[in-house]
């Protein structure tokens, strides 16, 4: 009965070993460091068809969207009704002053009033815009004033003493399809003007052209 036991117990530990050494033999076999080396490629190789390196995260905060790609974070202004207003009132007060154009430049002062944003039209009809208007005008009686800053100060005018239902068109769709109207007008004068569209590209009328292009495309991004 001892003998047996003991013969038990020794049998016991010698197939563990035995399991033990067989486990060993074949994970330290070629074939299976070959199998893991393939297995790690495989997952190299899927991680990296994986991989976009345009994909980009994108973060909606304050009107803004923060981009991240390698660690870079740039800013880009949403497409907003205001921020279209700024574009298309700038680009009407570069008309104003840019040469290389032969449109009609009085019609970008009523197109200056019914596409200035809010924050503009407020500070012009406040103390600060009543008083530069009058210190203009003063300016204006004993000194002549350059072309090219004729109409911004007629602009600014007709800003402070347009009524309030000619104001009230601001912002509103009538207004965006009376923009429209006044810029599409413009648009066909410059273009026709210039002779060809090589000739509108030009170094001398490139910045016309694209702020025909600025106004004329504005309306019609509010009207979507």
């Amino acid at each position: 009965m001892m003998s047996l036991s003991l013969s038990l117990s020794l049998s016991t530990p010698t197939h563990c070993f035995a399991s033990y050494n067989k486990q060993r033999y074949a994970l330290g076999s070629p074939q299976c460091h070959q199998t893991r080396i393939s297995h790690h490629k495989l997952q190299h190789r899927s991680s990296f068809l994986g991989y976009n390196p345009l994909r980009v995260s994108i973060d909606l905060s304050g009107g803004m969207m923060r981009k991240r790609r390698g660690g870079a974070v740039c800013y880009v202004a949403a497409l907003t009704p205001t921020n279209l207003q700024w574009v298309c009132a700038i680009s009407s007060l570069v008309l104003m002053i840019a040469k290389g154009t032969a449109i009609h430049k009085s019609f970008l002062v009523p197109l200056f009033a019914l596409q200035a944003p809010t924050t503009v039209v407020s500070w012009i009809q406040g103390e600060y815009g009543i008083w530069s208007a009058f210190l203009a005008l003063i300016a204006r009686l004993f000194f002549s004033f350059p072309g090219e800053l004729e109409l911004p100060f007629v602009a600014l005018l007709m800003v402070i003493v347009a009524p309030y239902q000619v104001a009230n068109l601001r912002g509103t769709k009538e207004g965006v399809i009376l923009s429209l109207a006044i810029a599409a007008y413009l648009g066909f004068q410059h273009f026709t003007r210039a002779g060809s569209l090589q000739k509108a590209f030009d170094q001398g009328s490139i910045i016309a052209t694209l702020a025909i292009i600025c106004i004329v495309a504005m309306p019609c991004l509010l009207l979507i």
